[in-house]
């Protein structure tokens, strides 16, 4: 049985960084480029030295141009295609008819993004003969809809396997354009269903909601049923999060990589399923469901009570770095916001740099204290390179 490909969301150079170990690829827009997440991604300038950043790592480079495509895009498309195939992608991911015969043109590889709602072996038949490499299934097939498709269709299939979920249909949502012009099919949605929402008539009656939200989904998660994914016959495991940070990122490659690995070990077992569990609940997510696999979700699939973090853990900007110092690996902190101690959990986060240590030791003065406080420069010594402007994030147990 072939173990299939993990691949992992990308926000910016950080999140290669923190995935590298774990993905087998990894998807990515260009910023502000036809991608339907429009406010992260790689720049321009930037896409060449990015795939070979990829490749140097072993890992195949996917590039979303998945967003609904209007007259004045179909240039800024045929551009944005030649420069990735000149620039080695793998493969694009497209569902536009327009965006397909570009790719075709070009001869650059394809596959047909989620949006596309393919939800039947027809359809799938239908862009294999197209010249696509692989399909991304909607999100709203089951399990055994997926098996029935492989049998019948020689293609290659991708599925979500973690992460946020849309309350419509594959994303086909207008209410954030509607409401405040922000499309989320050209990579925009300010996700109006994340917010409480009252049930009123046309003489003012209210219906009491009592502070529930009606249509925020809970984020998938099929990490306890990938030996169900594996035996479908699904050819790649998809995160998503490209608008997630990189500490989300890691955690959750790191436990798809492990669940995937131990299914062909012959070592999945329910205690592991129990501890990847407790780790990606760590860190953001909105409640847990099973999403479309086992059937139309009911009740259980939304998160009625809170529509944003329930993670277990807090991560609390404390400050910025103002220099690194190569030769001693040490660099000077100021604490905009937070104290710091020796002995805290830390994560630097900035564009190109993602380390997760334990504060070591902190130095005010070229004296060792064991306490930075609020308002002051302190040295601390990291165990990778960080740059100026880097922020620095403490990690504590969310109080309960």
């Amino acid at each position: 049985m072939k173990k299939p490909e993990l691949m992992c969301p990308i926000r910016d150079w950080a999140s290669l960084e923190a995935c590298k170990n774990y993905a087998d690829a990894v998807y990515f827009g260009v910023s502000n480029e036809l991608s339907l997440r429009a406010a992260s991604g790689i720049k321009s300038g930037e896409l060449s030295g990015f795939v070979k950043k990829c490749h140097l790592y072993g890992l195949k480079a996917y590039l979303a141009v998945n967003s609904v495509a209007y007259n004045e895009d179909i240039k800024k498309a045929e551009k944005l295609l030649k420069k990735a195939q000149k620039g080695d992608i793998d493969a694009v991911i497209v569902w536009d008819p327009a965006i397909i015969e570009l790719a075709r043109e070009i001869k650059v590889p394809f596959i047909i993004s989620t949006q596309a709602n393919v939800s039947n072996y027809k359809a799938a038949e239908f862009y294999k003969k197209q010249g696509a490499k692989r399909v991304v299934l909607a999100r709203e097939m089951t399990l055994k809809q997926i098996k029935e498709l492989k049998k019948k269709v020689k293609i290659e299939v991708e599925t979500f396997i973690h992460g946020a979920m849309c309350v419509a249909i594959s994303g086909r949502c207008i209410l954030s354009a509607y409401l405040y012009g922000k499309s989320s099919n050209c990579g925009s949605c300010a996700q109006p269903c994340r917010k409480q929402w009252f049930l009123s008539d046309d003489e003012g009656n209210e219906v009491e909601v009592e502070g529930k939200y009606y249509m925020s989904a809970k984020d998938l998660c099929m990490i306890e049923f990938v030996p169900q994914m594996i035996k479908a016959g699904i050819d790649s495991f998809k995160i998503e999060g490209r608008r997630r940070d990189p500490k989300y990122i890691q955690i959750v490659s790191k436990c798809y990589r492990e669940a995937i690995d131990s299914y062909f070990e012959k070592t999945f077992n329910l205690e592991k399923v129990k501890k990847w569990k407790e780790e990606i609940s760590s860190v953001y997510n909105r409640g847990f469901s099973t999403g479309f696999y086992f059937g139309t979700p009911g009740k259980e699939g939304i998160s009625y009570d809170k529509a944003d973090n329930v993670s277990s853990v807090r991560k609390m900007l404390v400050g910025y770095v103002t220099h690194y110092y190569p030769k001693v690996k040490a660099g000077s902190v100021t604490l905009n916001h937070l104290n710091l101690k020796v002995g805290e959990r830390i994560i630097v986060e900035g564009e190109h740099t993602f380390i997760e240590q334990d504060v070591k030791s902190i130095q005010i003065g070229n004296k060792d204290v064991k306490m930075g406080k609020k308002g002051e420069e302190v040295a601390i010594v990291f165990d990778d390179i960080v740059r100026n402007n880097d922020k620095v994030f403490l990690i504590a147990k969310r109080k309960i």
